[in-house]
């Protein structure tokens, strides 16, 4: 696999992007983007468990079961959630522009929005920046549609690589924005994912729905699931490799690199948490079952009183072993190991579920990094699991204190 470095989405053969600025925040940053691909594609997506859904996501969980999409438009600045019937027809005149732009069916545009809740879109605004950016879209404005997603986000999400499948060169990339309401339980960001890769839908969505599983479900930033919040990933089968339409080799192959590119992602919307200072990682090893390893992380990185200790960098284990102890983990308490990593330095902090005399000196060097692992070692099978988070600072409450103004 090889990493493609300061690569954006339109790495990927065939894709095309463009980001501009519509009117729509206050700020003048960008804040339309579309994404095109000149071939048909085949797509997957996943959206939030929030049982209060954005009306864009009601208009993409149709458009979605389509044979195939084409394009893909997202707004910032206005969520347009919370808007009744009007935020959905304004979804449906989102999609309609970009179609009629480029002559393709509205149900082949997945449309998304990203912002402030209960607020009508400015319509005209929204309208004249989607006709600007399908005019606009290109080769080069890959990193352009990546900013234009962006709302209290720090710095654009971008991961590009490329693998060799069936003798063809295969590129898979991706962007996403996400800083706060993110937690567990998809989705909890925007993302975006495309390749050139020849796969049939039915095995393009079994390769992505599991990697979100392992990547997107595996992150928190404070325990809020968004109202609007997807991932999606769209496949145009321009690389010219054999039709994957098996769990083959080839498929083995492509999964694995899909799995490294969205756990990327998911890494670089944990350490860009509003606020926040550190990348908090929570390896859970040796447990029961996958269940048990999975909840047993995200609780770790969920936890606000263990997020507020890693801000103060406080090896306060205990706040580590609680969180651990109200997941829905099976584990026994008494076995439980805790160490704490980070820049090839290590020490354990608490044996067989207590406390033990440690160094810290060292512990304090190791809380001082800017990515940190919490390893569990739970002693009682052979599963593992990791989550990532970052932790709680006074920052995060001064941004979504006065988030709406």
């Amino acid at each position: 696999m090889k990493i493609l470095e300061g690569k954006s989405i339109t790495a990927v053969q065939g894709i095309k992007a463009a980001g501009i600025t519509a009117g729509i925040k206050k700020s003048g940053r960008k804040d339309v983007c579309v994404v095109y691909s000149e071939k048909e594609a085949v797509g997957s997506a996943v959206f939030t468990t929030n049982k209060v859904k954005a009306a864009p996501l009601f208009l993409d969980m149709e458009n979605i079961k389509n044979d195939t999409i084409r394009a893909i438009v997202v707004n910032s600045g206005n969520a347009n959630a919370c808007t009744g019937k009007e935020g959905y027809e304004n979804s449906v005149k989102m999609g309609k522009v970009v179609a009629e732009h480029f002559a393709i069916d509205p149900k082949e545009v997945i449309v998304e929005s990203t912002g402030v809740i209960g607020v009508q879109l400015p319509m005209d605004k929204i309208v004249s920046g989607i006709e600007e950016a399908c005019k606009s879209v290109s080769a080069e404005g890959g990193h352009d549609a990546a900013e234009a997603i962006m709302t209290t986000d720090l710095f654009v999400k971008e991961v590009a690589i490329e693998i060799e499948v069936d003798g063809k060169p295969v590129t898979i990339a991706g962007m996403a924005k996400g800083s706060g309401m993110i937690h567990p339980n998809m989705a909890t960001m925007l993302g975006t994912v495309v390749t050139d890769i020849n796969i049939t839908k039915a095995m393009l969505e079994k390769a992505f729905k599991g990697s979100v599983d392992d990547s997107y479900n595996m992150i928190s930033v404070d325990g809020d699931t968004s109202t609007n919040d997807m991932v999606v990933v769209m496949a145009n089968g321009m690389a010219e490799n054999k039709l994957i339409d098996s769990e083959n080799e080839d498929f083995m192959k492509f999964k694995a690199a899909l799995d490294y590119l969205n756990k990327e992602l998911a890494k670089l919307i944990a350490i860009d948490g509003e606020g926040a200072t550190k990348l908090l990682e929570a390896n859970v090893v040796n447990a029961k079952d996958v269940k048990s390893a999975k909840s047993a992380a995200k609780s770790v990185i969920t936890s606000n009183l263990t997020k507020c200790a890693f801000f103060g960098e406080d090896a306060n284990w205990g706040r580590i072993l609680c969180a651990v102890g109200y997941s829905e983990a099976d584990f026994d308490p008494e076995k439980i190991d805790i160490f704490l990593k980070s820049n090839g330095l290590s020490i354990q902090v608490a044996e067989n579920g207590r406390g033990m005399a440690f160094d810290e000196l060292l512990a304090s060097e190791i809380l001082k990094e800017k990515e940190v692992t919490v390893y569990i070692d739970m002693k009682i099978g052979e599963a593992e699991a990791t989550a990532w988070g970052c932790d709680l600072s006074y920052k995060y409450v001064e941004i979504n204190g006065a988030y709406r103004t």
